[in-house]
This record gives structure tokens, C-alpha cells and sequence, in this order.
């Protein structure tokens, strides 16, 4: 017997084998991420993210040519397309042309009569006199290539989604809900089960991050000086008084008359100056292990719920990106990770991002990849729940529990202001306070010194002088802005 043969013959069973222990291995001895069943069950299926579509591009072709191959397709049994017998006038105009296939007047006519939609005869396309263009794109179902359906219209995207009942991806979405739900009446609506894509109508990527309040008051002072400035901002943000307690505080202990108002106008001139010097501040980042972690908490506006979006460099504790709200939707949440990556041309290989298990995440990392492609595609790793149930949330768990104590540190300052009057007043709050967590408030995780320990800002000898510092850095910060767009 031929020993090679033999040899083939028994690397073959082998394989045959491993393939059946790797089967049984994973349908009776699953691992425990497998075996958290609220990974994989339907009603968390709305908070998944579906992946990209594909996106045909159709290329435009002309009426004469289609006749032409329809009559080399059919040959004998081909009929000619004549043009509309028409009997009576028509009001169509003369230089109305079918936006596909460029059919002119001979061969449209009114598909609903007085209501405007036309009908191309060589086409069977149907349209409106005041469209003139088509769209050359096609979106379609990557599971099964069936052209996906607008169904909703929101105020920042459109929702397309997959109708086919022949699907796979539903098929098998359909297999995983309960039985009972499906003897209902509109059972199947408790869950998602179809593929759905948000095509977004506004490009959160060319907005501007670092939005500034409005009508600050000028730096020129007249009746107090920079010192009494930089001490309200010590009592107010350090401190975390209220307005009209900073402005008691002046008088109880320095004998300074002030309003709790010039109170509030100095803290966002202030705010004005810092911001873009806190924003575009180039914070250190491990170029080869980066981790971040995100979340969002609320705030009060005029009674209403606000949101605050926070991302921490895990390594620093640094905040690197944050964000003002009035909704709780994917844009808010892109903006935010757009500061923190802004200092980056790609991401390094082993980045993580850690956050919670609510659907904006995802969603800003796919548009991310779609506008930057390779150099910023990321997964989101979701800690889920209040309790490690999964290995996951287990290794992760302590990233998720950073984050929420940054947003318990923030409500102790932000709770004295009982809420804000308007979100211009939010965003300078906001602005000063991450201006003070990074660089002026001693951290026991760095020793009791500040996160970020700028040369400049080591030389105040008090918390007034380098308050004073840091709002003569933000000058210098924005003069450099106005040079480079100048230039």
C-alpha cells in the first residue's frame, strides 16, 4: 500500500473528527459569553446595530439603446415600443424627458391624470414634471440584495428598511421569538426583526465642536479687576458654590460688593477664553494601547431633561471629549467622540472603547468607518447591566465604573445650580468644570496633583493666579485659531 496515500487518508479522518468534537463542543458545552442568553435574545435585538448596506451604483443608459436590446433579447417575439396614441391635448411639455432612461414627450403619459405623475412607456418608470434627476445610488440588503424601503423620516436621518419576507437575516430573527408572541395580533412588533439602515441627512462631521456661549461680557474692567475675577471662579467652580453664595462669600470674607449676576457674566467670559484652550488641548495618548470610556447623565434645563456626554482616556483619567445636549440621539454622541479623536490620524491596533449598552455607540462607530473607513474603525465593547453576568462586562466592568464616578463628581458641582436657565449657560458650566477636573483639581489616582500638569499653569502660586494663567492661555489659543484661518 502506498504510504502517502495512507498518510492522506488519515489526515482526512482526523479532520473529520475535529470538525465533530468543534460542533458538539459549541452546541452542548457553549462558553459563558455563548450561554448569556441576553446577548443573543430577540428583545435586545432594537439595540443592535445592523451592518452597512451595499450601495449599487446605477449607470445611467439612454431609451434607443434599451429598445436595441430588447429586440436582440426577443428576437421574433419582440414587439416594437411604439409611441402614446394620444386622444386628446396634452399639456405635457416639450422638453420633458423621462429622468432614467431620457425618453422624451412621444413616450410619457399621466399616470393619475390631473395629479402630475408621469409614466415612461420604455421604462415603466414613474415620476413628476419638477423631478429632472434620479438617483444613480441603490441601497440594498446585504443579506439578501433587495432594494431597502424608506419608512421613516426623523428629524436627522431616514430610515430605510428591508421588506422582504424571504429574507434571511429575518428568517432568522423569526426563529428566535417566542411563539406566544407570534399567535398575537401584531405580535412580531414587539421585536426587531427586519434590517434597517439610518441614512443621516445632516453631516455631523462638519459641524463645529467647539461652540462658545453668547454675549460674554469684555475683559476691560472698570469697577473690580482680574483678581476678584479669578476669585469668583475659585468659589464657583472649585468650591462648587451657587451664584448668589460665591457672591455672599466675596462680601462675607474679602469685603467685595458684587452681584451674583457679574458672578454669573465673568464665569462665561471665562468660559469663553478657557474653551478652546481645554478642547484642542493636546493630551497625552498612548500610541500603541489606547482605551477610552464614555457615558451620559442628565441634567436639568428649564425643567427639562438635557444630557451630558462624557469620554475619559481610561489610562489619564482624563476628560478628552464631552458634549451638551437637549436629545439623547447618535449626533450629540459623535460630536463628543470627534473631540476626543481629534488629535489622532488613525487609531492604534489595540484601541478600545468601552460604554454601556445603549444603541448611539454603535451607531457613531459605523459612521465613523464610513467617513474615515480603515483608519477609524472600532468596536464597541458593551458592559451591559448592574451585575457581571457575562465575561465581558466582568474584565470591563472596573472602565464602566470610572466613568460613572466622574458623572457622580460632576452632579455634586452641577447640583448647587438646581438647573439651568438655557443651554448656553450648561455649555460654560460644563466648559469651566472639565477645565478645572483636568488641570487644577488634585487627583489621589495622580498622587493629589492635577491630571494634566502644564508648565505655564505650575506657576500660580494660588488658585486665583492660575486661573488667571489659564484664561491667558485661551487667549493665546484663540489667536492661533484666527491666525490659521486668516492664513
Amino acid at each position: 500500500m502506498n504510504i502517502i496515500l495512507y498518510l492522506l487518508q488519515l489526515i482526512q479522518l482526523l479532520y473529520q473528527q475535529n470538525i465533530w468534537l468543534i460542533n458538539f463542543i459549541c452546541k452542548y458545552i457553549p462558553i459563558k459569553q455563548w450561554a448569556f442568553d441576553d446577548s443573543h435574545s430577540p428583545k435586545y435585538q432594537k439595540f443592535k446595530i445592523d451592518k452597512l448596506p451595499l450601495i449599487l451604483h446605477v449607470e445611467p443608459w439612454d431609451y434607443r439603446d434599451f429598445m436595441k436590446y430588447l429586440e436582440w433579447r426577443y428576437k421574433d417575439d419582440y414587439k416594437p415600443i411604439k409611441p402614446v396614441r394620444r386622444r386628446g391635448e396634452c399639456d405635457i411639455p416639450d422638453d420633458c424627458k423621462c429622468p432614467r432612461c431620457n425618453a422624451p414627450k412621444i413616450y410619457l403619459y399621466k399616470n393619475n391624470g390631473s395629479k402630475g405623475q408621469l409614466l415612461c412607456k420604455v421604462c415603466q418608470n414613474t415620476f413628476f414634471q419638477e423631478s429632472t434627476e434620479v438617483s444613480r445610488l441603490k441601497l440594498r440588503c446585504p443579506y439578501c440584495m433587495h432594494a431597502l424601503t424608506p419608512k421613516k423620516d426623523r428629524k436627522h436621518f431616514i430610515v430605510h428598511k428591508c421588506i422582504n419576507p424571504k429574507c434571511s437575516y429575518y428568517l432568522h430573527n423569526l426563529k428566535k421569538v417566542d411563539k406566544k408572541d407570534l399567535e398575537e395580533d401584531y405580535g412580531k412588533n414587539k421585536y426587531k426583526l427586519h434590517y434597517i439602515y439610518r441614512e443621516f441627512t445632516i453631516d455631523f462631521f462638519k459641524m463645529d465642536i467647539t461652540t462658545l456661549p453668547k454675549n460674554a461680557s469684555s475683559l476691560k474692567f472698570t469697577k473690580n479687576n482680574a483678581y476678584i475675577m479669578s476669585l469668583c471662579l475659585s468659589y464657583r467652580v472649585n468650591l462648587g458654590l451657587s451664584l448668589r453664595k460665591t457672591a455672599q462669600a466675596l462680601k462675607d470674607i474679602h469685603n467685595i460688593s458684587i452681584s451674583h449676576q457679574m458672578v454669573a457674566n465673568y464665569c462665561k467670559t471665562a468660559a469663553l477664553c478657557i474653551k478652546p484652550f481645554v478642547d484642542t488641548y493636546p493630551y497625552e495618548k498612548d500610541p500603541d494601547h489606547l482605551a477610552m470610556t464614555a457615558d451620559e447623565t442628565y441634567i436639568k434645563v428649564r425643567g427639562i431633561k438635557g444630557y451630558i456626554w462624557f469620554i475619559m482616556n481610561a489610562a489619564t483619567r482624563v476628560i478628552i471629549g464631552y458634549q451638551v445636549s437637549d436629545n439623547r440621539g447618535v449626533g450629540p454622541c459623535i460630536m463628543a467622540m470627534r473631540m476626543a479623536f481629534q488629535h489622532l490620524k488613525e487609531l492604534p491596533k489595540n484601541f478600545r472603547f468601552i460604554a454601556d449598552g445603549y444603541s448611539a455607540y454603535p451607531l457613531a462607530a459605523q459612521q465613523f468607518f464610513v467617513q474615515f473607513k480603515e483608519k477609524f474603525k472600532f468596536n464597541i465593547t458593551q458592559v451591559i447591566g448592574l451585575t457581571n453576568d457575562d465575561e465581558v462586562s466582568k474584565e470591563f466592568r472596573p472602565y464602566k465604573q470610572m466613568i460613572e464616578r466622574l458623572n457622580r463628581t460632576y452632579k455634586a458641582s452641577y447640583r448647587p445650580t438646581n438647573g439651568f436657565d438655557n443651554y448656553d449657560g450648561a455649555n460654560y458650566d460644563l466648559a469651566l468644570w472639565v477645565a478645572y477636573y483636568n488641570f487644577l483639581r488634585p487627583h489621589r489616582h495622580n498622587g493629589y496633583k492635577p491630571l494634566v500638569e502644564d508648565d505655564l499653569i505650575k506657576n500660580g502660586e494660588n488658585m486665583p493666579g492660575k486661573w488667571q494663567l489659564m484664561i491667558f492661555l485661551g487667549q493665546q489659543t484663540i489667536l492661533k485659531m484666527q491666525q490659521q484661518a486668516s492664513a
